[in-house]
């Protein structure tokens, strides 16, 4: 299957960088709080983080005491970013799909996810994966945009809007460049593919802006009309 790799093209980069670089957006203000609320303590911990960008959960993540991080992305511009930001050897790199990642069952305490599980056009083969590489007892925690999100993703004008909700599939949309393509599910279906591949769901959080976050930048205040990001915390079964 040929898969989109949007990260690599140079229009495209440039203008997410700008964004994430000057704080535009919404992930340091709504998605990296509520993704970070539900991470487990992570001392000794072996890790997986899918769809690292340029490695900033990464590198936090073994800031905080794992003993190893696994940072995997297919964009190879996001991966020169991550090892020119990255020092000390707990933090390490590979460029793959989260589809094309082979890893040896059984081993890793925690996977990490933000905004990158929406452009995964199998997502349940890919939690079955997760579930084989977790120890029992191992967690999963991701965060991907919300289904009311998905569901029409040209109607930016208008976050209330949720038109297509029930038609599940993939969605084009047009940000920075032409022809970005994500998938669109149900909240249901997301979790039930949680629950099919063994895990046992632990939180799942719809966060909006915050009144400190409001005050700093008022127009977030659209995202209050509909979630914009979704939450999720799940477990292995069993005990390490």
């Amino acid at each position: 299957m040929t898969r989109q790799n949007v990260y690599d093209d140079e229009a495209f980069f440039g203008g997410y960088q700008q964004l994430r670089d000057s704080e535009s957006g919404i992930n340091a203000a709504v998605e990296q709080p509520a993704l970070r609320a539900l991470l487990p303590d992570v001392t000794g911990a072996t890790v997986l983080d899918l769809g690292c960008g340029d490695g900033a959960l990464a590198r936090e993540l073994a800031a905080r005491g794992a003993t190893r991080v696994l940072a995997a992305d297919p964009s190879r511009r996001m991966l020169a970013l991550g090892r020119d930001r990255t020092s000390g050897s707990r933090v390490g790199y590979v460029q793959a799909f989260a589809e094309d990642l082979a890893l040896r069952d059984g081993r890793i305490d925690l996977v990490v996810s933000s905004l990158a599980f929406h452009y995964v056009a199998d997502l349940g083969a890919v939690l079955d994966r997760v579930a084989r590489w977790l120890r029992p007892g191992g967690g999963l925690v991701v965060s991907m945009e919300h289904p009311m999100r998905t569901a029409e993703l040209e109607r930016r004008d208008d976050p209330a809007v949720a038109g297509r909700y029930d038609i599940e599939g993939r969605r084009d949309q047009s940000w920075f460049v032409d022809g970005v393509v994500k998938y669109h599910r149900r909240l249901s279906t997301i979790l039930g593919l949680v629950l099919a591949a063994g895990l046992d769901l632990r939180a799942v959080t719809e966060p909006g802006p915050t009144p400190e976050s409001l005050a700093a930048r008022p127009e977030l205040d659209r995202h209050r009309r509909q979630p914009p990001i979704l939450v999720l915390a799940a477990t292995k079964p069993g005990r390490s």
